[in-house]
């Protein structure tokens, strides 16, 4: 593990020890611990914080092609099908600056919609975490790349697994604090005048801190 990586989990690990500490003692009758249940719609507002984890083949690897990071809002919806069991939906965009070495080849938007089934322990708590796991569909667009005046072109569409850890922290009946973590793996195929440049693997990390309503 890198120390990006490290440093990442370290500030994960130290955000969700810290909701859980504000809220360890409890008392389970509080009626800010009310829980959730089968029914219930949780919507979270999170800054998430995108680390991509790039591979390349072929000619994008000789350039040492990166995607650098980006810290944007993200929108999530959960429908909780059982106490424990949940359907998230995951919403956000992020634009990403492309580099080589050759310089900067120039910018590219994101849009990966992600759809998870998630599994929440301690749905009755005050301090739920959770695990879940998924598929995304990732759609490129608004893309500026070039080499010297000559457009690349990249394949605008992939499907990925996604995988995602986190926990809830309710503070009062109806509002919560959440920490979350995913990775996704989303990759394009680049070209230039028509010829094949190789794939571009960017399998982000995303990190994320925010709040959460339960209706």
């Amino acid at each position: 593990m890198n120390t990006t990586l490290r440093s990442i989990a370290a500030a994960l690990c130290t955000a969700g020890l810290a909701l859980i500490s504000a809220h360890a003692f409890a008392a389970d009758s509080d009626p800010t611990a009310s829980g959730i249940h089968a029914g219930d719609v949780l919507v979270r507002l999170r800054a998430i914080s995108i680390v991509p984890q790039v591979r390349t083949s072929d000619a994008l690897s000789t350039l040492n092609v990166g995607v650098n990071n980006a810290t944007v809002p993200e929108l999530d919806f959960t429908y909780m099908i059982r106490d424990n069991i949940g359907v998230e939906l995951i919403l956000g965009t992020s634009r990403h600056q492309v580099t080589s070495s050759l310089g900067g080849l120039g910018g590219v938007n994101v849009l990966p919609p992600t759809l998870l089934l998630q599994y929440h322990f301690n749905h009755q708590g005050q301090v739920r975490p959770y695990v879940g796991a998924g598929v995304n569909y990732t759609y490129f667009y608004n893309d500026g790349l070039h080499v010297g005046d000559q457009q690349i072109s990249v394949k605008r569409s992939s499907f990925g697994p996604a995988l995602q850890m986190g926990v809830d922290v309710q503070v009062t009946k109806s509002l919560f604090a959440n920490v979350d973590l995913k990775k996704v793996w989303m990759k394009t195929d680049a070209s230039l005048n028509g010829a094949s440049l190789g794939t571009l693997h960017i399998d982000p990390l995303i990190v994320g801190v925010g709040v959460g309503m339960k209706f």
